[in-house]
């Protein structure tokens, strides 16, 4: 587990030293913005709402934007925050009665971030160093949970699950952005198909996802696949929310 984090939190960080790459999809140098990960899942709302360099630290495989709902009022969490996109446009949609927070285990990115909140004069944010699967936040402290292509990451997904359902309220709600994989594919099948650290081999199955779920104490999970990025893999949309 700790080689694997420790090969993702290197590539955050040459992500954010190159603000251009990411964790998912083409190194930097080779940057494309073909419809599967990245800035290009963004409208142009979205992308005139932030700054160049939190939407250029981007390479996600959904906008979790248009799975949260948001509403104006409620805390929003967001796990692997990156450079800040994601927050950024949380807090513009909860307004100055709410408030979002960021986790990411990447100082690199934490300063990217940090920045990146300062040149848009964002005052109701914050992202804290922590880890996704042992979060630095109190059991029900926020209303919502997202993320964007970061569990497939984790080397303990069950882990982030249940940390996420801790620290959301009762009747709290979970809505991220993953790459899922189809229940035929085996885990070899998924190595076959990409790395780790490019969001392909450590993805769980849609049938996995609604298990971990489960066990984690969600209710009304679900997992829609939404477009493919390689063969039998998929950016999917994950719901679920904490009994009330």
């Amino acid at each position: 587990m700790d080689d694997i984090r420790e090969q993702v939190r290197a590539r955050y960080a040459e992500a954010a030293r190159s603000v251009g790459g990411g964790c998912c999809g083409p190194a930097p140098q080779t940057l494309t913005l073909d419809g599967r990960f990245g800035a290009g899942l963004y409208d142009a709302q979205d992308a005139d709402d932030v700054p160049a360099e939190a939407l250029a630290a981007s390479l996600g495989c959904g906008n979790p934007m248009l799975v949260a709902q948001l509403g104006p009022g409620e805390r929003v969490l967001d796990l692997g925050s990156g450079g800040g996109i994601d927050v950024l446009l949380s807090a513009r949609r909860v307004g100055p009665t709410g408030f979002a927070y960021g986790v990411d285990m990447t100082d690199e990115m934490l300063d990217l971030a940090r920045a990146n909140a300062a040149r848009a004069c964002a005052e109701n944010v914050e992202f804290r160093r922590g880890t996704i699967e042992d979060l630095p936040f109190d059991d029900a402290s926020v209303d919502v949970v997202i993320s964007n292509c970061v569990v497939n990451l984790s080397p303990d997904k069950p882990a982030v699950l249940a940390e996420a359902f801790r620290v959301l309220v009762p009747g709290g709600r979970l809505g991220i952005s993953d790459v899922v994989a189809e229940d035929r594919l085996t885990p070899a099948d998924r190595a076959e198909r990409g790395s780790y650290t490019g969001c392909i081999a450590g993805a769980l199955s849609r049938g996995e996802y609604l298990a971990h779920l489960a066990d984690a104490g969600f209710l009304d999970a679900e997992v829609e696949l939404t477009h493919e990025v390689a063969d039998g893999m998929h950016g999917a949309i994950v719901r679920a929310r904490r009994p009330a």
